[in-house]
């Protein structure tokens, strides 16, 4: 059983709710992403969620990009990026991390070489935004061989033709896209959230993780009554940008207080 399955079942058996924090690895450089990592484990992350470090990150608002931007500047990559998944495990053998990022990247290193090399650095699952479904065949195979997580999205335009077809290739969980925009874009209606996840929940019995639009613990609250998981990113990067080498602190401190909200 891959790490991400184990957590989401104990969370399941204990009545708790999985708090999926983002960050982009590189911002603003390699030791305070490690080192904020960490941080949010301490104050109550369940699964990591890591940014690959893209020049066009189309899915993402003004924040995140900034944070594409800035750690890009720093020095990071793909390859440096499985350096430091590699370096947490050294210290951290539980917590499950999935890398979110964009074809581009993954395509370059190619797909056997990048999931050989990201597996033996202790990379979990993958989330690959703009690779739709019909095209992630190979892909998926070669993340299968080695036992990582194939994370997809689902969106409020998903219709159950393609849901069905997303829920069967997908492993670890699914990540419903809560807005119709980027990543910090407007406010969610949470009614709609609700009624979107029980429609897919007869599709699969994978757990159902919710992204895009939690701002804080008070938007978490609500998503997690009918969610799986949460996933918090914008409102991080941006305490990342702000806080510079204090943004562990920062960062876990917006962590602890979603995790008593949820």
């Amino acid at each position: 059983m891959s790490r991400i399955a184990s957590c989401l079942q104990q969370l399941k058996a204990q009545n708790k709710k999985a708090l999926i924090p983002y960050i982009v690895a590189g911002d603003p450089d390699y030791a305070t992403t490690l080192a904020t990592l960490h941080a949010m484990v301490k104050a109550g992350a369940d699964i990591l969620e890591i940014g690959v470090p893209f020049s066009d990150p189309m899915a993402e608002g003004p924040v995140i990009q900034k944070g594409h931007e800035r750690a890009l500047a720093s020095g990071m990559s793909l390859k440096k990026l499985l350096e430091l998944v590699k370096e947490f495990r050294s210290t951290d053998n539980n917590t499950p991390i999935v890398l979110m990022g964009y074809a581009n990247p993954v395509e370059h290193m190619g797909y056997a070489a990048f999931a050989d090399a990201a597996v033996a650095a202790g990379v979990d699952g993958l989330l690959t935004v703009d690779i739709p479904p019909e095209e992630a065949g190979d892909l998926n195979r070669e993340l299968k061989r080695v036992g990582i997580d194939n994370i997809f999205l689902l969106a409020p335009t998903t219709t159950d033709e393609r849901a069905k077809h997303i829920c069967e290739l997908a492993t670890g969980y699914l990540y419903y896209v809560s807005l119709k925009g980027v990543t910090g874009a407007g406010n969610i209606d949470t009614t709609e959230v609700r009624e979107k996840l029980a429609q897919f929940r007869a599709y699969t019995s994978l757990p159902l993780c919710v992204g895009f639009g939690i701002k804080d613990a008070a938007s978490a609250r609500v998503v997690a009554e009918s969610a799986d998981g949460v996933v918090v990113g914008s409102v991080l990067v941006n305490t990342m940008a702000g806080s510079g080498k204090k943004s562990p602190d920062a960062v876990a401190e917006i962590i602890a207080g979603i995790r008593s909200a949820i």
